[in-house]
């Protein structure tokens, strides 16, 4: 089984609890003896283990009272001790388990967040972010608290039947037909209860999967859901999630009520046989009372193991499918990875400076089946020292599955360092997949990406991602303070952000006069998402985090669509001084916010359809020209063209 597996580093653990519930056992199965003593010598025969001595006694008239509480109260003590004791063992037991079991889900959560975190988004899309949080929380929960159940009731149980086989073979072997019988008995429900309720499991937790993505779905859209008056139809739907989950949960726990009374009854019809068979040897004096009462006790004992196996193999099954789960992320690949010859404790993180090392060679070696690109002997993992990153895109396709059209097809073009390179297009034209693919969100099907002539799958992701200022096109911000999300990249180098570069940063984005309004200024609060200040707002919070970073190159994906015309005009006013030496690849809708880029880069159903300045692309690419009329007309272009190029 999958659970199973997760004790491997919990050996010793489970070895102790073993020690444990041995003790345990022996001490529970001590009590019926004691109990049988009891009646048959501290009751029947007044205290007196012989039989012979005991009339020899009676015959002279001895008080027999003292010596039969001094039996009992000695035989009592016994078992007053073998209580406690396995009372004890059992609070050991539980304590050990419960720490096993949290360890249990404490490692599982770190592994999977950890691999969750090393996913690109080809595998987030694979899986769902609803159901990655459910593996992460409602099926780790499972395994943990069934672990600690597999340590307390899973291990005990075969060691207290067979324990109670062997006590009851000793007994009185002639009645061990009635315990052979009742264990058939349970196993046979037990059966046929997994038969029907695996299949359910399994589909419970894709249901349970469902309900979370249509929450989630409805709780990040209620705005529109609003809008649009479609709360019912909301309803509606989560409605029918939580019906057929509701409908799946019923018929599981139907199931376990419905094990409890069979196995109940199973135990008081084994005890009336046990006792009507049993009043004949007692009859006929070849079992004595107590001997019967141990019997009855004894089998209880192993019925009950039986029970405890039997209510655990209920649980299992779904166990096991959240363990099924779990792995398939923990074995699931992350498709863009670091190169094979690069070893994590000797990549180089980018310093203060920006100060790489060039390799002499930038060669790489070809692809592997996978798709990943290994260093070549020289250390072309590291960029080049320049203040700018020279981004180069040479003949590059890209597809986001591989039955897709190409989200880009034999896409070329160079950002040099120092210089603004803008990317325009109709929507879907494959502007922001260029962005991801520069960050190596995504790896190209064919074709490169090269930073300072490397290849960016030759790079550790972590120095890849230094160079580079990101402000995604869907801006987010994260829970805490002004301060600590605009310095939450920290510096290029990884240094600690200034407050002199924070309030910079702010300034540049046109933030500061607003930020500084909020009561506490830097340290007012943000609440998770950014919910608490406004889109544009937010926008230009996720420019300054990307401005303080100061990085060597700046991706912007659209990031001045929130803006108002002149916050755009004022921030891309004073970008140039903030940026100079850097490169800036810059996505955008609004033409106004090209028209003073150095290169444009024009995007049609993914291809390249021209490239060159404003004025040149005005005269030589029809796309771009239509785009530029849509929105301006001659003499705005024309004049805005002039003032761009005097800026």
């Amino acid at each position: 089984m999958g659970v199973i597996r997760f004790f491997g580093q919990h050996k010793g653990a489970v070895a102790l609890v073993m020690v444990l519930l041995l003790i345990k056992a022996g001490c529970e199965l001590a009590i019926p003896v004691l109990t049988s003593q009891i009646v048959d010598v501290g009751i029947a025969q007044s205290g007196v283990e012989d039989v012979d001595a005991l009339e020899g006694l009676k015959a002279a008239g001895v008080d027999l009272f003292p010596l039969q509480m001094a039996y009992l109260l000695r035989i009592g003590g016994f078992m007053l001790a073998f209580a406690a004791g396995s009372m004890a063992l059992d609070v050991a037991v539980g304590y050990v388990s419960s720490r096993t079991g949290a360890k249990i889900g404490r490692s599982l959560r770190s592994r999977l967040f950890n691999r969750v975190v090393a996913f690109s988004d080809a595998e987030i899309n694979q899986f769902s972010a609803a159901s990655l949080i459910t593996r992460g929380t409602n099926d780790v929960v499972l395994i943990q608290n069934v672990s600690t159940m597999l340590l307390r009731m899973v291990l005990y149980a075969p060691i207290l039947a067979i324990g109670g086989v062997v006590m009851v073979m000793a007994t009185n072997p002639e009645l061990g037909w009635i315990v052979v019988v009742a264990v058939a008995v349970v196993f046979s429900v037990i059966a046929v209860l997994f038969r029907f309720t695996l299949p359910r499991f399994k589909i419970m937790q894709k249901l349970i999967d469902k309900v979370n993505l249509v929450a989630r779905e409805m709780l990040t859209g209620l705005p529109v859901v609003r809008a649009f008056n479609r709360e019912g139809y909301e309803e509606g739907r989560f409605d029918g999630a939580s019906l057929k989950l509701m409908r799946t949960q019923l018929f599981t726990n139907r199931a376990m009520a419905a094990m409890m009374p069979a196995m109940m009854l199973v135990m008081n019809l084994t005890s009336v046989a046990i006792v009507w068979f049993g009043s004949a040897g007692v009859a006929a004096g070849s079992m004595q009372t107590g001997d019967l009462i141990a019997f009855i006790t004894y089998a209880m004992v192993i019925i009950m193991g039986c029970l405890m196996m039997g209510m655990i193999s209920i649980m299992l099954p779904r166990a096991d499918v959240a363990a099924q789960r779990i792995n398939e992320v923990l074995a699931t690949e992350p498709s863009v990875q670091d190169p094979v010859s690069v070893s994590a404790t000797a990549s180089n993180r980018v310093s203060a400076e920006g100060d790489f090392g060039r390799p002499s060679s930038g060669a790489l070696t070809p692809p592997d089946e996978s798709g990943r690109v290994s260093a070549p002997v020289e250390d072309a993992s590291r960029p080049s020292p320049a203040r700018g990153a020279r981004v180069v895109f040479d003949d590059v396709t890209f597809r986001y599955s591989d039955e897709g059209d190409p989200a880009l097809s034999h896409v070329s073009f160079a950002a040099e360092p120092g210089q603004t390179l803008a990317i325009v297009g109709p929507t879907g034209s494959g502007k922001t997949t260029v962005v991801k693919l520069i960050e190596r969100f995504f790896d190209v099907t064919a074709g490169s990406v090269s930073v300072d002539g490397v290849d960016v799958r030759a790079m550790p992701q972590a120095d890849l991602r230094a160079q580079f200022g990101y402000v995604p096109q869907k801006a987010f911000l994260f829970e805490g303070t002004v301060a600590s999300n605009i310095a939450y990249g920290g510096g290029a180098g990884g240094e600690a952000v200034s407050e002199d570069v924070i309030r910079g940063a702010l300034s540049v984005a046109c933030a500061l006069d607003f930020v500084e309004a909020r009561e506490g200024g830097l340290a007012s609060p943000i609440s998770q998402g950014g919910a608490n200040v406004s889109g544009g707002q937010r926008q230009r919070l996720c420019i300054a985090r990307a401005l303080a970073r100061k990085p060597r190159a700046y991706l912007f994906d659209d990031c001045f669509s929130a803006l108002d015309y002149a916050t755009d005009a004022k921030v891309r006013a004073a970008l140039p001084g903030w940026t100079e030496g850097s490169t800036v690849i810059l996505v955008a809708q609004r033409i106004s916010t090209v028209l003073s880029a150095d290169r444009i880069v024009v995007l049609d159903e993914g291809r390249v359809a021209g490239v060159g300045t404003h004025r040149e692309l005005m005269e030589t690419c029809p796309e771009y020209r239509e785009i530029a009329l849509s929105q301006l007309s001659e003499e705005e272009l024309s004049g805005e063209c002039v003032e761009g190029g005097a800026r």
